[in-house]
């Protein structure tokens, strides 16, 4: 059944003074709200603010900083494969598919709706040739089980399905970012791929946290944000 959204209510001239629900979905892992605040789209998973449409400098530095990472690498000849841990409002899928130095794009995306939203709803002007990409494929399932489970093997895994490795949205998250929950993350990198994490805020434990998992290279980036503490990615080298 496809949804019929009131085009009225998210119209891109309209603001609001108060957000405005557009959809609310009882989802897999609780309850997940698209809501309109101005001329910004906004997505909240059981009441804890994920992200909105307000910026994206931190979700396309991500993405970037993966793939400056991976230029250090011996020349193969082959585009790299990235592996996009969230889907959110589009801004991650949307600067990997606008770089034609990608190779296949795979983002993991647990929420139905959300992909729902993408695909017909009001996120979808941001994400509609990211999607029509033959490179792009979005894969419904949980991150931490398709880490755990698939076969397949990535140059880069970029993550951003948190507010950060101290903030988690489900307590099921939390195993992500543990000693093991890296291992099965290195798993599905090639040797010499590249981990990106976004962060709200920055996390020495879990720098120290990666080292033990043996990744390499480890370091924090900073994003400037207008109010507060710098937005962060962590960075970490599967050893080749």
């Amino acid at each position: 059944m496809t949804t019929a959204y009131d085009t009225s209510v998210y119209d891109n001239t309209s603001a609001y003074d108060a957000p405005v629900v557009l959809d609310r979905r009882e989802g897999p892992y609780g309850e997940v709200v698209l809501r309109r605040h101005g001329e910004l789209l906004q997505i909240i998973a059981n009441g804890c603010f994920l992200m909105d449409t307000s910026d994206g400098r931190s979700e396309r530095l991500l993405v970037d900083a993966a793939r400056d990472a991976l230029d250090s690498r011996p020349e193969t000849g082959v585009l790299p494969d990235v592996l996009i841990g969230g889907l959110g409002v589009g801004f991650s899928l949307a600067h990997a598919a606008a770089d034609p130095r990608w190779g296949r794009i795979t983002v993991v995306e647990r929420e139905p709706a959300i992909v729902e939203w993408h695909r017909s709803g009001p996120l979808s002007a941001l994400s509609a040739a990211a999607l029509a990409d033959p490179r792009t494929d979005i894969v419904k399932t949980d991150l931490v089980a398709f880490v755990n489970e698939t076969c397949a093997t990535f140059d880069a895994l970029c993550l951003d399905i948190d507010n950060g490795p101290d903030w988690t949205v489900t307590d099921s998250n939390e195993t992500l970012y543990s000693q093991a929950g890296l291992a099965s993350c290195a798993r599905v990198l090639r040797p010499g791929g590249v981990l990106a994490v976004w962060s709200a805020q920055p996390s020495p434990e879990f720098e120290r946290t990666l080292w033990n998992a043996g990744f390499q290279q480890v370091r924090t980036e900073e994003i400037p944000v207008a109010r507060g503490v710098p937005d962060v990615v962590h960075l970490a080298v599967r050893p080749g």
